[in-house]
Protein backbone atom coordinates (compact mmCIF):
# COMPACT_ATOMS: atom_id res chain seq x y z
CA UNK A 1 0.00 0.00 0.00
CA UNK A 2 1.55 3.30 -1.24
CA UNK A 3 1.88 5.90 1.91
CA UNK A 4 0.01 9.24 1.36
CA UNK A 5 1.08 12.29 1.94
CA UNK A 6 1.04 14.67 4.89
CA UNK A 7 -1.24 17.37 4.53
CA UNK A 8 0.14 20.53 4.00
CA UNK A 9 -0.76 23.62 6.21
CA UNK A 10 -3.01 24.54 2.71
CA UNK A 11 -4.80 21.68 2.84
CA UNK A 12 -5.55 22.06 6.99
CA UNK A 13 -6.52 25.64 6.03
CA UNK A 14 -5.07 27.14 9.69
CA UNK A 15 -6.91 30.05 10.59
CA UNK A 16 -4.73 32.52 9.41
CA UNK A 17 -5.60 35.88 8.88
CA UNK A 18 -4.58 36.35 5.29
CA UNK A 19 -6.82 32.65 4.54
CA UNK A 20 -9.82 33.79 6.22
CA UNK A 21 -9.72 37.70 4.51
CA UNK A 22 -9.29 36.00 1.11
CA UNK A 23 -11.53 33.32 1.12
CA UNK A 24 -14.06 35.04 -1.34
CA UNK A 25 -11.71 35.17 -3.86
CA UNK A 26 -12.45 31.06 -4.16
CA UNK A 27 -16.07 31.73 -5.40
CA UNK A 28 -16.40 35.63 -6.05
CA UNK A 29 -12.76 36.53 -7.83
CA UNK A 30 -14.62 39.10 -9.69
CA UNK A 31 -16.89 40.97 -6.94
CA UNK A 32 -14.93 43.95 -5.59
CA UNK A 33 -12.93 43.78 -2.87
CA UNK A 34 -11.51 47.61 -2.57
CA UNK A 35 -13.10 50.75 -3.87
CA UNK A 36 -11.64 54.38 -3.82
CA UNK A 37 -12.17 57.49 -5.03
CA UNK A 38 -9.23 59.68 -3.39
CA UNK A 39 -10.05 62.38 -6.10
CA UNK A 40 -13.43 63.76 -7.88
CA UNK A 41 -14.00 61.81 -10.60
CA UNK A 42 -11.71 59.08 -10.32
CA UNK A 43 -12.52 56.01 -8.60
CA UNK A 44 -10.82 52.51 -8.82
CA UNK A 45 -12.18 49.38 -8.38
CA UNK A 46 -9.87 46.62 -7.15
CA UNK A 47 -11.51 42.90 -7.70
CA UNK A 48 -11.08 39.66 -4.94
CA UNK A 49 -9.09 37.51 -7.77
CA UNK A 50 -6.88 41.12 -8.37
CA UNK A 51 -6.42 41.55 -4.12
CA UNK A 52 -5.32 37.63 -4.14
CA UNK A 53 -2.96 38.19 -6.72
CA UNK A 54 -1.27 41.06 -5.66
CA UNK A 55 -1.65 39.59 -1.94
CA UNK A 56 0.68 36.25 -3.28
CA UNK A 57 3.15 38.46 -6.25
CA UNK A 58 3.64 40.95 -2.33
CA UNK A 59 3.98 37.45 -0.23
CA UNK A 60 6.73 35.91 -2.48
CA UNK A 61 8.97 38.56 -2.47
CA UNK A 62 8.50 39.23 1.32
CA UNK A 63 9.68 35.31 1.26
CA UNK A 64 12.36 35.92 -0.74
CA UNK A 65 14.02 38.09 1.76
CA UNK A 66 13.91 34.88 4.18
CA UNK A 67 12.49 36.04 7.23
CA UNK A 68 12.11 34.47 10.80
CA UNK A 69 7.87 33.31 11.53
CA UNK A 70 6.78 36.35 13.83
CA UNK A 71 9.58 38.95 12.55
CA UNK A 72 7.78 42.46 12.83
CA UNK A 73 7.33 44.57 9.87
CA UNK A 74 6.68 48.56 10.34
CA UNK A 75 3.59 49.52 8.07
CA UNK A 76 3.56 53.03 7.10
CA UNK A 77 0.80 53.65 4.82
CA UNK A 78 -3.07 55.17 5.03
CA UNK A 79 -5.37 52.50 4.05
CA UNK A 80 -5.77 51.56 0.04
CA UNK A 81 -5.58 48.70 -2.21
CA UNK A 82 -2.36 48.28 -2.49
CA UNK A 83 -2.07 48.43 1.96
CA UNK A 84 -4.46 45.98 2.06
CA UNK A 85 -2.46 43.54 0.31
CA UNK A 86 0.70 44.46 1.65
CA UNK A 87 -1.11 43.90 4.99
CA UNK A 88 -2.41 40.61 3.92
CA UNK A 89 0.71 39.13 2.52
CA UNK A 90 3.25 40.20 5.54
CA UNK A 91 0.19 37.61 6.99
CA UNK A 92 0.64 34.72 4.58
CA UNK A 93 4.43 34.98 4.69
CA UNK A 94 4.63 34.43 8.21
CA UNK A 95 5.35 38.23 9.34
CA UNK A 96 3.87 40.26 11.84
CA UNK A 97 2.77 43.76 10.60
CA UNK A 98 2.84 47.04 12.75
CA UNK A 99 0.38 49.60 11.47
CA UNK A 100 1.75 52.92 11.26
CA UNK A 101 0.30 56.30 9.92
CA UNK A 102 2.06 58.09 7.43
CA UNK A 103 2.47 61.45 9.84
CA UNK A 104 3.74 59.90 12.96
CA UNK A 105 6.45 62.06 14.32
CA UNK A 106 9.89 61.02 13.88
CA UNK A 107 10.62 60.73 17.50
CA UNK A 108 7.39 57.96 18.14
CA UNK A 109 8.73 56.34 14.82
CA UNK A 110 11.98 55.57 16.85
CA UNK A 111 10.26 55.08 19.87
CA UNK A 112 8.51 52.25 18.15
CA UNK A 113 11.24 50.71 16.21
CA UNK A 114 13.42 50.38 19.66
CA UNK A 115 10.08 48.28 21.22
CA UNK A 116 9.47 45.85 18.59
CA UNK A 117 12.93 45.78 16.64
CA UNK A 118 11.21 45.33 13.53
CA UNK A 119 13.29 43.55 10.49
CA UNK A 120 11.65 46.13 7.95
CA UNK A 121 10.06 49.07 7.34
CA UNK A 122 7.92 49.37 4.86
CA UNK A 123 5.96 52.18 3.61
CA UNK A 124 3.61 53.52 0.36
CA UNK A 125 5.84 54.59 -3.04
CA UNK A 126 4.93 58.08 -2.36
CA UNK A 127 6.09 58.17 1.16
CA UNK A 128 7.95 60.87 2.37
CA UNK A 129 9.87 59.46 5.46
CA UNK A 130 13.85 58.99 4.98
CA UNK A 131 15.20 58.43 7.86
CA UNK A 132 14.63 55.36 9.30
CA UNK A 133 17.54 53.89 11.84
CA UNK A 134 19.88 51.43 9.68
CA UNK A 135 19.75 48.57 11.15
CA UNK A 136 15.82 47.85 9.68
CA UNK A 137 15.72 47.26 5.89
CA UNK A 138 13.41 49.47 4.18
CA UNK A 139 11.19 49.09 1.40
CA UNK A 140 8.13 51.10 -1.07
CA UNK A 141 5.41 49.36 -2.32
CA UNK A 142 2.34 50.10 -4.45
CA UNK A 143 0.47 48.22 -7.47
CA UNK A 144 3.86 46.94 -9.17
CA UNK A 145 4.87 45.05 -6.36
CA UNK A 146 7.33 45.66 -3.72
CA UNK A 147 10.88 47.46 -3.53
CA UNK A 148 13.37 46.38 -1.55
CA UNK A 149 15.77 49.62 -0.72
CA UNK A 150 18.18 48.32 2.04
CA UNK A 151 18.04 44.19 2.78
CA UNK A 152 17.03 43.64 6.07
CA UNK A 153 20.21 42.04 8.39
CA UNK A 154 19.94 38.21 7.78
CA UNK A 155 19.99 36.15 10.46
CA UNK A 156 19.65 32.41 10.41
CA UNK A 157 16.14 31.59 11.69
CA UNK A 158 15.10 29.71 14.17
CA UNK A 159 11.74 28.97 13.54
CA UNK A 160 10.27 28.03 9.90
CA UNK A 161 6.43 26.99 10.24
CA UNK A 162 3.94 30.06 10.89
CA UNK A 163 1.41 29.03 13.38
CA UNK A 164 -2.18 30.61 13.60
CA UNK A 165 -1.13 31.44 17.77
CA UNK A 166 1.51 33.30 16.47
CA UNK A 167 0.76 37.85 16.31
CA UNK A 168 -1.05 38.95 13.52
CA UNK A 169 -0.18 42.24 14.21
CA UNK A 170 0.97 44.52 17.05
CA UNK A 171 -1.86 47.79 17.57
CA UNK A 172 0.05 50.71 19.23
CA UNK A 173 -2.29 52.67 21.63
CA UNK A 174 -1.61 55.00 23.98
CA UNK A 175 -0.25 54.22 27.40
CA UNK A 176 -0.71 55.67 30.69
CA UNK A 177 3.19 55.75 31.57
CA UNK A 178 3.74 57.95 28.47
CA UNK A 179 5.14 55.27 26.32
CA UNK A 180 2.79 53.42 23.62
CA UNK A 181 1.49 50.23 24.73
CA UNK A 182 1.58 47.53 21.94
CA UNK A 183 -1.52 45.36 22.05
CA UNK A 184 -0.16 42.23 20.61
CA UNK A 185 -3.34 40.29 18.65
CA UNK A 186 -2.86 36.36 17.54
CA UNK A 187 -4.09 35.25 14.08
CA UNK A 188 -6.17 32.74 15.84
CA UNK A 189 -7.86 35.51 18.54
CA UNK A 190 -8.55 37.94 15.04
CA UNK A 191 -10.58 35.36 13.05
CA UNK A 192 -12.43 33.83 16.22
CA UNK A 193 -13.56 37.68 16.76
CA UNK A 194 -14.45 38.55 12.62
CA UNK A 195 -16.23 34.92 13.05
CA UNK A 196 -18.64 36.33 16.36
CA UNK A 197 -18.90 39.48 14.15
CA UNK A 198 -20.24 37.90 11.39
CA UNK A 199 -22.81 35.71 13.26
CA UNK A 200 -24.68 39.56 13.54
CA UNK A 201 -24.95 39.80 10.06
CA UNK A 202 -24.01 43.41 9.69
CA UNK A 203 -23.08 43.11 6.00
CA UNK A 204 -23.10 41.12 3.00
CA UNK A 205 -21.67 40.87 -0.45
CA UNK A 206 -23.83 43.57 -2.31
CA UNK A 207 -21.91 45.89 0.25
CA UNK A 208 -19.82 48.63 0.19
CA UNK A 209 -18.23 49.88 3.12
CA UNK A 210 -16.57 53.31 3.96
CA UNK A 211 -13.60 52.82 6.67
CA UNK A 212 -13.03 55.77 7.99
CA UNK A 213 -10.49 55.07 10.64
CA UNK A 214 -6.68 55.45 9.96
CA UNK A 215 -4.82 51.88 9.55
CA UNK A 216 -3.34 51.82 12.62
CA UNK A 217 -6.53 52.15 14.37
CA UNK A 218 -7.66 48.59 15.38
CA UNK A 219 -11.17 49.82 14.39
CA UNK A 220 -9.78 49.95 10.61
CA UNK A 221 -8.76 46.18 10.62
CA UNK A 222 -12.67 45.55 12.21
CA UNK A 223 -13.86 47.46 9.19
CA UNK A 224 -11.56 45.28 7.02
CA UNK A 225 -12.50 41.88 8.21
CA UNK A 226 -16.23 43.18 8.22
CA UNK A 227 -16.12 44.22 4.82
CA UNK A 228 -14.01 41.06 3.43
CA UNK A 229 -14.95 38.47 5.90
CA UNK A 230 -18.82 39.23 4.66
CA UNK A 231 -17.61 39.60 0.46
CA UNK A 232 -18.35 43.11 0.31
CA UNK A 233 -16.00 45.94 -0.73
CA UNK A 234 -13.77 48.29 1.31
CA UNK A 235 -14.00 51.90 0.88
CA UNK A 236 -11.62 53.77 2.45
CA UNK A 237 -11.19 57.10 3.15
CA UNK A 238 -8.43 58.58 4.17
CA UNK A 239 -7.85 60.75 7.45
CA UNK A 240 -7.14 63.78 5.57
CA UNK A 241 -10.70 63.96 3.86
CA UNK A 242 -13.04 62.32 6.60
CA UNK A 243 -12.40 65.51 8.58
CA UNK A 244 -13.79 67.64 5.46
CA UNK A 245 -18.35 66.95 5.26
CA UNK A 246 -18.24 67.65 1.37
CA UNK A 247 -14.88 65.38 0.59
CA UNK A 248 -16.38 62.61 3.06
CA UNK A 249 -20.04 62.99 1.42
CA UNK A 250 -18.47 62.85 -2.37
CA UNK A 251 -16.55 59.81 -1.42
CA UNK A 252 -19.80 57.68 -0.26
CA UNK A 253 -21.72 59.25 -3.39
CA UNK A 254 -19.14 58.23 -5.83
CA UNK A 255 -17.95 54.84 -4.63
CA UNK A 256 -21.60 54.06 -4.50
CA UNK A 257 -20.57 53.42 -0.32
CA UNK A 258 -23.48 51.42 1.36
CA UNK A 259 -22.49 51.69 5.01
CA UNK A 260 -20.50 53.90 6.84
CA UNK A 261 -18.23 52.64 9.58
CA UNK A 262 -16.48 55.21 12.07
CA UNK A 263 -16.08 57.05 15.52
CA UNK A 264 -19.56 59.37 16.58
CA UNK A 265 -17.27 62.30 15.81
CA UNK A 266 -17.30 61.92 11.95
CA UNK A 267 -20.84 62.93 11.77
CA UNK A 268 -20.72 65.86 13.80
CA UNK A 269 -19.41 68.29 11.08
CA UNK A 270 -21.85 66.28 8.53
CA UNK A 271 -24.71 67.26 10.47
CA UNK A 272 -23.98 70.67 11.37
CA UNK A 273 -22.98 71.92 7.65
CA UNK A 274 -24.39 69.11 5.27
CA UNK A 275 -27.35 67.84 6.41
CA UNK A 276 -29.48 67.62 2.67
CA UNK A 277 -26.15 66.19 1.26
CA UNK A 278 -26.20 63.33 3.60
CA UNK A 279 -30.10 62.80 3.28
CA UNK A 280 -29.81 62.64 -0.54
CA UNK A 281 -27.36 59.28 -0.01
CA UNK A 282 -30.56 57.06 0.20
CA UNK A 283 -28.45 54.22 -0.69
CA UNK A 284 -26.57 54.72 2.73
CA UNK A 285 -28.71 51.93 3.99
CA UNK A 286 -26.32 51.27 7.06
CA UNK A 287 -24.32 53.08 10.09
CA UNK A 288 -21.55 51.83 12.61
CA UNK A 289 -19.73 53.25 15.39
CA UNK A 290 -17.50 52.36 17.91
CA UNK A 291 -14.91 54.41 20.16
CA UNK A 292 -16.95 56.48 22.50
CA UNK A 293 -20.27 56.90 22.76
CA UNK A 294 -22.36 58.96 20.73
CA UNK A 295 -24.02 62.22 21.77
CA UNK A 296 -27.80 61.22 21.43
CA UNK A 297 -29.26 64.60 19.64
CA UNK A 298 -26.92 64.19 16.96
CA UNK A 299 -27.87 60.42 16.93
CA UNK A 300 -31.38 61.56 16.87
CA UNK A 301 -30.78 63.62 13.68
CA UNK A 302 -28.74 61.23 12.30
CA UNK A 303 -31.73 58.92 12.50
CA UNK A 304 -34.14 61.78 10.99
CA UNK A 305 -31.55 62.29 7.85
CA UNK A 306 -31.16 58.31 7.12
CA UNK A 307 -34.74 57.03 8.52
CA UNK A 308 -34.06 53.54 7.36
CA UNK A 309 -30.56 53.09 7.93
CA UNK A 310 -29.64 50.44 10.14
CA UNK A 311 -26.98 52.07 12.88
CA UNK A 312 -25.34 49.53 15.06
CA UNK A 313 -24.04 50.47 18.61
CA UNK A 314 -20.17 48.93 18.58
CA UNK A 315 -18.61 48.36 21.74
CA UNK A 316 -15.67 46.71 23.04
CA UNK A 317 -11.31 47.39 23.21
CA UNK A 318 -8.88 46.93 21.48
CA UNK A 319 -7.42 43.85 23.57
CA UNK A 320 -10.18 42.70 22.13
CA UNK A 321 -10.67 44.10 19.04
CA UNK A 322 -14.44 44.65 20.27
CA UNK A 323 -16.65 42.76 22.42
CA UNK A 324 -20.69 43.37 21.08
CA UNK A 325 -22.79 45.33 18.38
CA UNK A 326 -26.64 46.13 19.09
CA UNK A 327 -28.66 47.45 17.26
CA UNK A 328 -29.93 51.24 17.79
CA UNK A 329 -33.81 51.20 17.98
CA UNK A 330 -35.23 53.62 15.44
CA UNK A 331 -36.48 55.86 16.20
CA UNK A 332 -34.75 56.02 19.72
CA UNK A 333 -37.14 57.02 22.58
CA UNK A 334 -36.86 60.48 23.83
CA UNK A 335 -36.74 58.87 27.37
CA UNK A 336 -33.59 56.55 26.36
CA UNK A 337 -30.41 58.43 28.45
CA UNK A 338 -27.81 55.70 27.56
CA UNK A 339 -27.73 53.25 24.72
CA UNK A 340 -27.70 49.36 25.07
CA UNK A 341 -24.68 47.79 24.62
CA UNK A 342 -26.32 44.09 23.97
CA UNK A 343 -24.37 41.53 25.14
CA UNK A 344 -21.26 40.32 23.94
CA UNK A 345 -20.49 38.56 20.30
CA UNK A 346 -21.53 34.67 19.61
CA UNK A 347 -18.45 32.62 21.67
CA UNK A 348 -18.07 35.34 24.22
CA UNK A 349 -19.12 36.69 27.78
CA UNK A 350 -19.68 39.18 29.49
CA UNK A 351 -18.94 39.76 33.09
CA UNK A 352 -19.57 41.96 35.77
CA UNK A 353 -16.85 42.20 38.92
CA UNK A 354 -17.73 44.85 41.79
CA UNK A 355 -14.63 46.34 43.50
CA UNK A 356 -14.55 43.35 46.40
CA UNK A 357 -13.76 41.12 43.20
CA UNK A 358 -17.31 39.32 43.64
CA UNK A 359 -19.64 38.62 40.23
CA UNK A 360 -21.98 40.86 40.17
CA UNK A 361 -25.87 39.29 39.26
CA UNK A 362 -27.98 41.25 39.90
CA UNK A 363 -29.80 43.62 37.65
CA UNK A 364 -28.91 47.87 37.55
CA UNK A 365 -26.00 46.92 39.70
CA UNK A 366 -22.43 48.48 37.99
CA UNK A 367 -19.59 46.35 37.94
CA UNK A 368 -16.46 46.49 36.39
CA UNK A 369 -16.36 44.50 32.65
CA UNK A 370 -14.60 41.53 32.23
CA UNK A 371 -14.55 39.56 28.91
CA UNK A 372 -14.37 35.67 28.48
CA UNK A 373 -13.54 35.31 24.71
CA UNK A 374 -11.26 33.66 22.37
CA UNK A 375 -10.35 36.96 21.10
CA UNK A 376 -8.62 37.92 23.38
CA UNK A 377 -5.16 40.07 22.80
CA UNK A 378 -1.91 37.99 23.47
CA UNK A 379 -0.65 40.94 26.69
CA UNK A 380 1.33 43.86 25.34
CA UNK A 381 4.36 43.91 23.74
CA UNK A 382 7.75 43.52 26.26
CA UNK A 383 4.85 44.46 29.61
CA UNK A 384 4.64 41.47 31.05
CA UNK A 385 3.53 43.72 34.31
CA UNK A 386 0.48 45.62 32.57
CA UNK A 387 -0.22 42.39 30.89
CA UNK A 388 -0.69 41.12 34.25
CA UNK A 389 -3.30 43.38 35.39
CA UNK A 390 -5.50 43.19 32.26
CA UNK A 391 -5.39 39.56 31.36
CA UNK A 392 -6.40 38.44 34.74
CA UNK A 393 -7.32 34.52 36.59
CA UNK A 394 -11.35 34.09 35.36
CA UNK A 395 -13.01 35.21 38.84
CA UNK A 396 -15.33 32.19 38.29
CA UNK A 397 -12.86 29.62 38.51
CA UNK A 398 -9.40 31.11 38.80
CA UNK A 399 -8.50 27.18 39.31
CA UNK A 400 -8.88 26.88 35.42
CA UNK A 401 -5.82 28.52 34.25
CA UNK A 402 -8.47 30.24 32.07
CA UNK A 403 -7.86 34.46 32.03
CA UNK A 404 -10.31 37.26 31.10
CA UNK A 405 -10.14 40.52 30.02
CA UNK A 406 -10.27 43.35 32.48
CA UNK A 407 -11.90 46.15 30.83
CA UNK A 408 -11.65 48.93 33.04
CA UNK A 409 -15.25 49.72 31.69
CA UNK A 410 -18.39 50.25 34.12
CA UNK A 411 -21.88 49.26 33.36
CA UNK A 412 -24.85 47.49 34.39
CA UNK A 413 -26.77 44.83 33.12
CA UNK A 414 -30.61 46.08 32.23
CA UNK A 415 -34.15 43.66 33.18
CA UNK A 416 -33.44 42.81 29.25
CA UNK A 417 -30.64 41.06 30.11
CA UNK A 418 -28.79 44.36 27.92
CA UNK A 419 -25.44 46.00 29.38
CA UNK A 420 -25.39 49.53 29.67
CA UNK A 421 -22.41 51.76 29.84
CA UNK A 422 -21.60 53.39 32.97
CA UNK A 423 -18.17 55.00 32.68
CA UNK A 424 -14.97 54.23 33.35
CA UNK A 425 -13.07 52.96 36.41
CA UNK A 426 -10.73 56.01 35.58
CA UNK A 427 -12.93 58.23 34.47
CA UNK A 428 -13.89 58.40 38.04
CA UNK A 429 -12.30 62.07 39.56
CA UNK A 430 -12.97 63.83 42.94
CA UNK A 431 -13.63 67.44 43.28
CA UNK A 432 -13.57 68.98 46.96
CA UNK A 433 -13.52 65.73 48.21
CA UNK A 434 -16.44 64.14 46.36
CA UNK A 435 -16.22 61.35 43.95
CA UNK A 436 -17.41 62.54 40.23
CA UNK A 437 -18.19 60.43 37.13
CA UNK A 438 -17.53 62.77 34.21
CA UNK A 439 -19.66 60.45 32.07
CA UNK A 440 -22.64 61.57 33.79
CA UNK A 441 -22.17 65.32 33.62
CA UNK A 442 -21.47 65.10 29.79
CA UNK A 443 -24.74 63.30 30.12
CA UNK A 444 -26.57 65.92 31.43
CA UNK A 445 -25.47 68.69 29.19
CA UNK A 446 -26.14 66.62 26.46
CA UNK A 447 -29.83 66.18 27.41
CA UNK A 448 -30.00 70.07 26.28
CA UNK A 449 -31.71 70.83 23.86
CA UNK A 450 -29.23 73.21 22.38
CA UNK A 451 -26.16 71.01 23.10
CA UNK A 452 -24.63 68.61 20.70
CA UNK A 453 -21.46 66.89 22.59
CA UNK A 454 -20.02 67.59 26.07
CA UNK A 455 -16.86 66.71 27.44
CA UNK A 456 -16.16 67.72 31.16
CA UNK A 457 -12.67 67.38 32.90
CA UNK A 458 -11.48 68.61 36.42
CA UNK A 459 -8.83 71.06 35.69
CA UNK A 460 -5.92 72.25 38.26
CA UNK A 461 -6.39 75.87 39.79
CA UNK A 462 -3.17 78.12 40.55
CA UNK A 463 -3.54 78.28 43.88
CA UNK A 464 -4.50 74.60 43.80
CA UNK A 465 -6.99 72.41 44.38
CA UNK A 466 -9.53 71.46 41.38
CA UNK A 467 -12.59 72.20 39.70
CA UNK A 468 -14.87 70.73 37.17
CA UNK A 469 -14.95 72.70 33.47
CA UNK A 470 -17.21 70.93 30.81
CA UNK A 471 -16.40 71.94 27.03
CA UNK A 472 -20.08 71.51 24.73
CA UNK A 473 -20.49 72.64 21.36
CA UNK A 474 -24.23 73.91 20.02
CA UNK A 475 -26.38 72.72 17.64
CA UNK A 476 -26.39 74.96 14.20
CA UNK A 477 -28.55 77.69 14.86
CA UNK A 478 -28.29 77.78 18.62
CA UNK A 479 -27.13 80.72 20.43
CA UNK A 480 -26.82 80.96 24.58
CA UNK A 481 -28.58 83.93 25.18
CA UNK A 482 -27.35 83.51 28.64
CA UNK A 483 -24.09 81.23 29.31
CA UNK A 484 -25.60 80.00 32.26
CA UNK A 485 -28.65 78.55 31.56
CA UNK A 486 -26.57 75.42 30.99
CA UNK A 487 -25.25 75.64 34.71
CA UNK A 488 -28.97 76.26 35.54
CA UNK A 489 -30.08 72.74 33.40
CA UNK A 490 -27.35 71.01 35.58
CA UNK A 491 -28.13 72.21 38.85
CA UNK A 492 -31.63 71.17 38.25
CA UNK A 493 -30.75 67.53 38.52
CA UNK A 494 -27.41 67.39 39.56
CA UNK A 495 -25.82 67.81 42.97
CA UNK A 496 -23.67 70.77 43.64
CA UNK A 497 -20.06 69.21 43.50
CA UNK A 498 -21.33 67.40 40.14
CA UNK A 499 -22.28 71.13 38.44
CA UNK A 500 -19.50 72.33 36.60
CA UNK A 501 -18.33 75.41 37.87
CA UNK A 502 -16.65 76.70 34.21
CA UNK A 503 -18.78 75.74 31.06
CA UNK A 504 -16.88 76.94 27.71
CA UNK A 505 -18.65 77.14 24.41
CA UNK A 506 -16.53 75.71 21.29
CA UNK A 507 -17.07 75.73 18.00
CA UNK A 508 -15.58 72.20 17.69
CA UNK A 509 -14.54 69.93 20.03
CA UNK A 510 -10.94 68.92 19.14
CA UNK A 511 -9.72 64.83 18.35
CA UNK A 512 -7.12 62.64 18.35
CA UNK A 513 -5.86 60.75 14.95
CA UNK A 514 -8.07 58.00 16.40
CA UNK A 515 -11.16 60.62 16.07
CA UNK A 516 -12.08 60.33 19.68
CA UNK A 517 -12.12 63.55 21.74
CA UNK A 518 -8.44 64.95 22.68
CA UNK A 519 -8.68 66.10 26.62
CA UNK A 520 -5.56 66.49 26.53
CA UNK A 521 -5.83 69.09 23.94
CA UNK A 522 -9.24 70.25 26.04
CA UNK A 523 -6.81 70.87 28.93
CA UNK A 524 -3.72 72.45 27.54
CA UNK A 525 -6.52 75.02 25.90
CA UNK A 526 -7.60 75.80 29.58
CA UNK A 527 -4.35 76.11 30.88
CA UNK A 528 -3.41 78.76 27.82
CA UNK A 529 -6.55 81.07 28.85
CA UNK A 530 -5.77 80.65 32.09
CA UNK A 531 -2.33 82.35 31.89
CA UNK A 532 -4.55 85.04 29.14
CA UNK A 533 -5.38 87.47 32.48
CA UNK A 534 -7.77 89.06 29.38
CA UNK A 535 -9.45 85.96 28.51
CA UNK A 536 -12.79 85.36 30.65
CA UNK A 537 -13.81 81.66 30.07
CA UNK A 538 -16.50 81.22 28.34
CA UNK A 539 -19.72 80.52 29.72
CA UNK A 540 -18.26 80.75 33.60
CA UNK A 541 -20.49 79.41 35.81
CA UNK A 542 -18.70 81.76 38.91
Amino acid sequence: MSQQPHPSAADLRPDFLHSFLLDPARHSPDAPAVVESPEAGRTTVTSYAELRSHTDALAGALGALELEPGSRVILEADTSAPALAMLLACSQAGLTFVPVSPQTPQQRLETLIDTVRPALHLQAANGNRTDVPEAVGTGRFDRDGLTVERAPAHRPPRRRTPCPTDPAYIIFTSGTTGRPKGVVMSHRAVVAFYRGMLAHRIAGPDDRIASTSPLQFDFSLLNIGLALGSGAAVVPVSPQLVRWPRHLLRILRETGATQVNGVPSIWRQVLRHEPKRLAALTGLRGVLFCGEEFPLPELRRLQELLPTARIVNCYGATESMACSFEDVPNPLPEEVERLSLGTAHPGAEILLVDPDGRVVDEPDVVGEIHLRSPALFSGYWGDPEATRATLVPDPLCPESGQYVLRSGDLALRGTDGGYRFAGRVDSQVQINGNRVELGEVERRLTAHPGVTAATALPLPLPGGGTQLAAFVTLATGHCLDDPGDLWTFCAETLPPYMVPQEIRVLDRLPTTAHGKVDRTALLAEAGARAEDAGAAPVGSAR
